[in-house]
């Protein structure tokens, strides 16, 4: 039996370290780590730690949601684990193994997961829809890289005859940025 780990974190800022700690604390042997967003199903080291599996052995996870997006498919993911007869120990939950007792407690505890980051996601809403009504300097997205100035600077040149490459060396506003924000200042 061998004891794999798994460590992720979602931008690229963020630290590994504690994770790892805890699962070498926990006896991972062998331990998978990447700096990916949860939202996709696109984790590849997830995904070649899902291949190496074998009967018999374990993987270990620090928190829920270091594993799975949602409910669905953390139910996926341990039912696919299950078949495979591999157990899952989540640190802060315990060992989750393909008892009915312990599918139980699994779907209860993904389903709070899955609340819980519901409830950040409507809190966010919540908190931009306030602001725009209460902020009138609130503005979301981006900050826009050039200024009004530079790009009707930069709109004076293309009247003036200037090619967009021309006024992409002279003021390094690329082209698509001159062709997007000339249609706004052209609609006015």
């Amino acid at each position: 039996m061998t004891k794999y780990g798994y460590a992720r974190v979602s931008t690229p800022d963020q630290k590994l370290e504690n994770q790892i700690d805890r699962l070498q604390q926990a006896g991972a042997e062998e331990i998978y780590q990447e700096k990916f967003t949860g939202t996709t199903t696109q984790r590849p080291q997830f995904n070649l730690l899902l291949t190496k599996l074998a009967p018999g052995d374990m993987l270990i996870i620090t928190k829920l949601d270091r594993f799975a997006r949602n409910t669905r498919e953390a139910l996926d993911i341990i039912e696919r684990l299950f078949k495979q007869d591999v157990k899952i120990q989540i640190l802060n939950m315990g060992t989750i193994d393909n008892t009915p007792t312990g599918q139980l407690i699994f779907t209860i505890f993904s389903a709070f997961a899955q609340f819980e980051r519901d409830m950040i996601v409507t809190r966010t809403q919540e908190g931009k829809l306030y602001a725009k009504t209460h902020d009138p300097y609130f503005h979301e997205g981006r900050p826009k890289t050039y200024t009004d100035e530079q790009i009707k600077f930069a709109y004076e040149l293309r009247q003036q005859g200037m090619t967009y490459k021309m006024i992409e060396r002279k003021t390094g506003i690329s082209v698509k940025t001159q062709q997007r924000r000339f249609k706004k200042i052209a609609k006015k």
